[in-house]
């Protein structure tokens, strides 16, 4: 196990001169601190501040001369156990020797979580020779750290609040599956016609809180509607909008036919596609340009995946 002693500082020192012949590197980094530490003849450990700024002038400081004076140096180290209330008061506190880290580096970046039920992090920010940074909000997205909008973060009732949008969120799955079955078994309805239909089933709740829940998945493209569906055997509604429709929607079950001169089997089904969806900024009936692309508004990809994984 290699560890940045005196003998660690002088072969890493050497290793990285035979890998940079032509030039030193610019930045050293060191990641984890943890798998290298060597905290001196007391042999303190990382929580301890008289160990941890003696890795750090005595090891780090003597292998940055070595290398490459100006090169800078970046360090990636652990937090200790500590209490959220802590944490976020003054994250940087949570550092494993945090008194003399603080007193070292230049700059300090600290990713915590603070609901461990959401994939979400805060990035804290801190500068010792500037002014005071906002910390950012962040999540791990196609494989990539990406910055969201802090003004979606909730900050009242955060648990209670997350119970809230997985309940609608829930209620939105159930009634997507719901229309498909139905439509599979031939079945088609109105926006009140479904609300009344399936009021207190499913725990979807009122009527009209079923018909909240339409309006909203009609706003963001998860249901659009069709006009005429007579070739299915249905008369043309006064509605506003028409029968509701949802993407991969059959009407009955998919039929076998067999070709008698060749024998193949094969499957057909009756999709049943939009004819029209409402304009998320008017609520107005639009027609749709090609009923057989399903077109989601912008925005609505997240709820999209966090329906799929319900």
């Amino acid at each position: 196990k290699l560890l940045l002693d005196a003998d660690g500082v002088t072969r890493i020192a050497e290793a990285i001169r035979a890998a940079f012949p032509d030039a030193p590197p610019d930045v050293i980094v060191i990641d984890p601190i943890r798998n290298l530490f060597d905290g001196g003849p007391d042999g303190g450990g990382e929580n301890d501040n008289t160990a941890m700024m003696f890795f750090l002038k005595d090891r780090v400081e003597v292998l940055r001369e070595a290398v490459n004076p100006d090169a800078g140096v970046i360090l990636a180290h652990h937090t200790r156990k500590a209490a959220k209330h802590q944490v976020k008061d003054d994250p940087f506190l949570a550092l494993s020797g945090a008194s003399a880290l603080r007193g070292f580096y230049t700059s300090g970046l600290l990713m915590h979580r603070p609901d461990e039920d959401s994939t979400q992090r805060r990035l804290e920010i801190e500068l010792r020779n500037g002014p005071a940074l906002p910390g950012k909000l962040i999540d791990k997205v196609a494989g990539r750290w990406v910055e969201l909008n802090p003004m979606n973060e909730r900050l009242v009732r955060k648990e209670v609040g997350a119970k809230f949008d997985a309940e609608r969120l829930r209620k939105h799955d159930v009634i997507l599956g719901m229309l498909l079955d139905e439509a599979a078994g031939e079945r088609l309805y109105t926006a009140m016609q479904f609300a009344e239909t399936f009021e207190n089933r499913g725990g979807l709740g009122s009527k009209h809180t079923i018909r909240e829940r339409l309006s909203v998945l009609a706003t963001k493209g998860f249901v659009k509607f069709l006009r005429d569906p007579s070739s299915f055997g249905y008369p043309v509604t006064r509605s506003r909008f028409g029968y509701l429709c949802v993407e991969g929607m059959q009407f009955g079950l998919p039929v076998e036919e067999v070709d008698p001169a060749t024998g193949e089997v094969t499957t057909s089904a009756r999709p049943v596609l939009p004819s029209h969806f409402k304009c998320p900024q008017s609520g107005l009936s639009l027609q749709v340009e090609n009923p057989a692309v399903w077109v989601y508004q912008d925005g609505s990809e997240d709820d999209l995946t966090h329906m799929s994984e319900a």
